[in-house]
């Protein structure tokens, strides 16, 4: 062992022992900043000196951690120099990367080599966004990491997961995805111009899509899929008129929302996720539960060409707007996803008055028994 590491061992000894973060602080940044550069080459015995070292600095430098901004600064630089290294000391770095501060874990999450699946697991069942959004954008992630990330359904995760082209993902992970892509713009098209998106979900994507989604996932196709994504826009574009001429029978869509709403279960996240999945009987029944309407007014209201007759029943509801998108875009001749049209329905909602809507729903539920008495 050279006289080098026994003279930083001898000053690190010494800064711990006067009790200064200060000096910890120094002399962690000339501790790292040696095994920075030296690392590749030491020995298993240097390497563990190293270890102690790099412990017991950060364990003096924590105590002043909370309070101590220049303390904090310290670790998040610590763990930036480490981050990249294979020959990081594997307890160091799973301790940084457990760390509440995400200035301090983040580096570590977003790089090092040495946090395996189950350390990574780990952290994204009990951390914070910021952690699960720095693990997303590792240049590598196993199935299993990426579908533990998707479980806390968090937007901005899921996003920089699906733009990361190193992020792999499980079927059940794409098809999680999927079922919030259809209604989220943006999230749509990146999810769409995924390489390795299975056929079907691509298909199942495109069905759910705007008309403004489906031009920008076309013009956003890389060449080796523009083919695929302009046949499956087709395909459904077809099928969706198909479905859109055929029959529909409300009677169990009606039963199913009468049953959740005996039971206490028909709530504004049910029918949210309802219009998200295109469940379009029973996104319709459970609005006119909700509403305290009927289907015989609702449904009509979901059919017409124009958008804010639907408001009503959402003011009714007690809807926030979030729901009322997704009511919108759940229906056939849905126009509502265009920007400028959703600021004006907006606008519109947001002066409407819950009052104002019941007397309109009962208004049209008298039109719509004497219309039906004829």
């Amino acid at each position: 062992m050279s006289n080098s590491n026994l003279t930083i061992a001898d000053e690190v000894a010494a800064a711990i022992a006067a009790g200064s973060a200060e000096r910890c602080c120094e002399m962690a940044e000339r501790v790292t900043a040696l095994f920075v550069a030296s690392a590749a080459s030491f020995d298993l015995e240097q390497h563990a000196l190293f270890a102690d070292i790099f412990e017991r600095l950060v364990n003096t430098i924590e105590l002043r951690a909370l309070a101590d901004v220049s303390a904090r600064i310290a670790l998040a630089e610590l763990s930036t120099q480490l981050a990249p290294l294979s020959q990081a000391p594997a307890a160091l770095i799973r301790r940084l990367a457990h760390h509440d501060e995400i200035s301090i874990a983040g580096p570590v999450l977003s790089e090092s080599p040495k946090l395996g699946a189950d350390a990574l697991i780990e952290i994204a069942r009990t951390k914070s966004e910021q952690h699960l959004l720095a693990i997303a954008g590792r240049w590598w992630l196993q199935e299993i990491v990426s579908d533990e990330l998707l479980k806390r359904r968090y937007r901005s995760v899921m996003l920089r997961l699906i733009k990361n082209p190193g992020a792999r993902l499980s079927a059940a992970g794409f098809a999680a995805i999927v079922r919030d892509a259809l209604g989220d713009a943006e999230l749509a098209v990146e999810t769409g111009i995924r390489a390795d998106l299975p056929p079907e979900l691509r298909r199942k994507l495109l069905r759910g899509a705007t008309e403004a989604v489906r031009a920008r996932l076309l013009s956003r196709a890389p060449p080796h899929l523009y083919e695929e994504i302009r046949s499956a826009i087709t395909a459904a574009e077809t099928e969706t008129d198909r479905e859109m001429s055929r029959p529909r029978d409300f009677a169990g869509a009606k039963l199913f929302a009468a049953r959740l709403k005996k039971e206490g279960k028909l709530t504004e996240p049910v029918l949210l996720e309802f219009a998200r999945q295109h469940r379009y009987e029973d996104t319709t029944a459970a609005l006119a539960e909700l509403s305290g309407s009927s289907l015989e007014v609702v449904r009509p209201l979901m059919q017409s060409l124009r958008s804010d007759g639907i408001l009503i029943p959402c003011k009714a509801a007690g809807l926030q707007w979030e729901t009322v998108v997704a009511v919108l875009d759940s229906r056939f001749m849905s126009g509502a996803t265009n920007p400028d049209e959703l600021a004006k329905l907006k606008s519109k909602y947001a002066v409407l008055t819950a009052d104002e809507a019941h007397r309109l729903l009962k208004l049209w539920a008298v039109r719509s028994v004497a219309s039906g008495a004829h």
